[in-house]
């Protein structure tokens, strides 16, 4: 051996040594923090990744490798396919490792100055050993895994199929057996529940048994599809926002009625405080209306519309009360609405308003009572309605005629009926007659004709009025009275008929309307069986000859 080969053989056995040395040197560390238990193993897929032995924080090297573990699990459960996309980012404190936006383990410096490397270094190392994991281990049985968890998904689906419909041939059959009952329980006269039934193909326990059917169909599912969607990833979300979508609302709304109770308690006695007076009010109305209770000066349909304007107070003033305990009364949207819906009500309802004033004024003034012939502007006809806000009338015609009680108030309003069962009521219609005729003689023509003509009153007697001296005629008012009011249509025809029948039976012309009549020998209005003979001398006796006298005489 010549001096070269000995020099390296020296060098080889001092290299040995000081690595020997070296990693006897970091055996031993290792030896000395594991007996101490300062060393946590990192474990993915049954494989050891790396080893943790500094603390961050208060969490021991233990608890930092347990939740390591837990992140790379729960990682390799959701991923679908396995992406280059392990990173790591430097702050000023450690390194993260993350895998997109989840991140997986931060390496602080006392973690690189235990193993002798840089913090960027060991964090790189480590980035490397997941990264190599993973796509040995979560890549290869990805495919094998998807096609588990697609299967298990399918089998569920087909699971909730096969309980539908179970479901529906359990509720055919009772419904068969719900039809039988129902046809049974109709045929028995004596049960009283057959009252209770709906008439007709109407069945009460079908509907019951539908609603029952699908309040169970809905549990099923509610049930049900947490496990159903539980295999996929991206499903396991969409049953839990759907959840959260319900539960956050439900509780809400119990939290809600939980801090409402106190309230709600107020609101109930207010109320029912409210409904028992309103109750004694309406027992004393209906009282009044049947005449067991008198009150002088106040008038029996006024107990009625008293009633219920004493009602609105009540309610009005139970609602004030009630106001401040509902729920958000005090938040501004909820007062911004009440107010935006008083200016609504206040411009949209003022002719409302006014004819409910209107009907208030008329039904304590008492112009005309229900069935009463009245006339009101140019309608007339009989009350047949009077309502607070309108009034309705029918009329001779059977036409059926609404008035705002406002333009009541407001227009001229006759009453025929009112006065008419006490004094009568007073007929009266014009006829112009010529200055020719003596003012007794038409008068006792009028008077004859009214008291001909039924329903009218003999006492007080039918009289009559010289209403005006004119130009061609003297203007005769005959007044007649009766207590039929709503028959005046044909006891005015009557009386017309009368008149007529009265002048013209005591040849006597009525010149109305301005009847022109010229004296030279023109026929007169009178009909010719009964006004005067107005032929010439040769028609006379050519008819005497003829013999048509004697014709028109019989």
């Amino acid at each position: 051996m010549n001096w070269k080969g000995l020099l390296t053989l020296i060098l080889l056995i001092l290299t040995y040594s000081l690595t020997f040395s070296q990693d006897s040197t970091t055996t031993n560390t290792n030896i000395v923090d594991s007996i101490a238990g300062n060393i946590a193993y990192v474990i993915f897929e049954d494989d050891t990744l790396f080893t943790l032995s500094e603390n961050l924080g208060p969490f021991s090297p233990q608890e930092r490798a347990n939740a390591i573990t837990e992140r790379l699990d729960d990682l390799a459960e959701n991923i679908i396919i396995v992406e280059d996309s392990f990173n790591i980012f430097e702050t000023d404190e450690s390194v993260l490792i993350s895998y997109k936006d989840a991140v997986i383990m931060s390496i602080t410096d006392k973690d690189a100055e235990k193993k002798g490397y840089s913090r960027k270094y060991l964090a790189e190392n480590y980035k490397e050993i997941i990264r190599t994991s993973f796509f040995d281990n979560v890549q290869i049985k990805s495919t094998q895994s998807w096609l588990v968890r697609i299967g298990l998904t399918l089998l569920t689906l087909a699971g909730l199929i096969v309980i539908f419909f179970l479901v529906g041939r359990l509720f055919k059959w009772i419904n068969k057996k719900l039809i039988a009952y129902d046809k049974k329980l109709k045929r028995k006269r004596k049960s009283v529940l057959r009252y209770l039934m709906p008439k007709g193909q109407q069945n009460i326990f079908i509907l019951f048994s539908n609603i029952v059917k699908y309040i169970l169909i809905l549990l099923i599912l509610f049930l049900y599809l947490p496990l159903m969607f539980s295999f996929l990833p991206w499903t396991k979300g969409i049953v839990r926002e759907f959840y959260g979508y319900i539960t956050e609302p439900v509780k809400y709304i119990l939290n809600g009625l939980l801090d409402f109770m106190p309230d709600l308690f107020f609101i109930i006695i207010i109320f029912y405080a409210a409904r028992y007076v309103v109750r004694v009010l309406t027992y004393i109305g209906e009282e009044y209306e049947n005449d067991n209770i008198t009150l002088k000066g106040f008038h029996k349909d006024w107990a009625k519309p008293t009633l219920n304007i004493i009602k609105i107070i009540i309610y009005a003033f139970a609602l004030i009360f009630m106001f401040p305990h509902l729920p958000g009364s005090d938040s501004p949207a909820f007062q911004g609405v009440s107010i935006f819906l008083g200016v609504l009500f206040s411009l949209g309802s003022t002719s409302a308003i006014a004819n409910l004033v209107a009907g208030i004024v008329i039904t304590y003034m008492r112009p005309f009572m229900i069935g009463d012939r009245v006339k009101i502007g140019e309608t007339l006809g009989d009350v047949i309605e009077k309502t607070a806000l309108v009034t309705k009338i029918r009329t001779l015609k059977n036409e059926n005629v609404t008035i705002p009680n406002a333009t009541i108030i407001n227009a001229h309003l006759w009453n025929y009926t009112k006065n008419a069962s006490e004094l009568g009521l007073i007929l009266h219609t014009s006829v112009t007659i010529g200055y020719d005729v003596p003012w007794d003689t038409v008068n006792k023509l009028l008077i004859k004709a009214a008291l001909k003509t039924t329903l009218t009153q003999k006492d007080p007697k039918p009289f009559v009025l010289q209403k005006s001296l004119d130009d061609f005629y003297v203007n005769y008012e005959i007044n007649a009275y009766t207590k039929h009011p709503k028959k005046m249509a044909l006891l005015y025809t009557e009386l017309h008929k009368n008149i007529l029948e009265e002048f013209n039976g005591a040849n006597n012309e009525i010149l109305s309307p301005h009847y022109n009549a010229i004296r030279d020998g023109n026929s007169s209005a009178i009909p010719m069986e009964n006004g005067p003979d107005n032929r010439n001398p040769v028609e006379k006796l050519i008819d005497k000859a003829t013999g048509k006298d004697q014709v028109k005489d019989k």
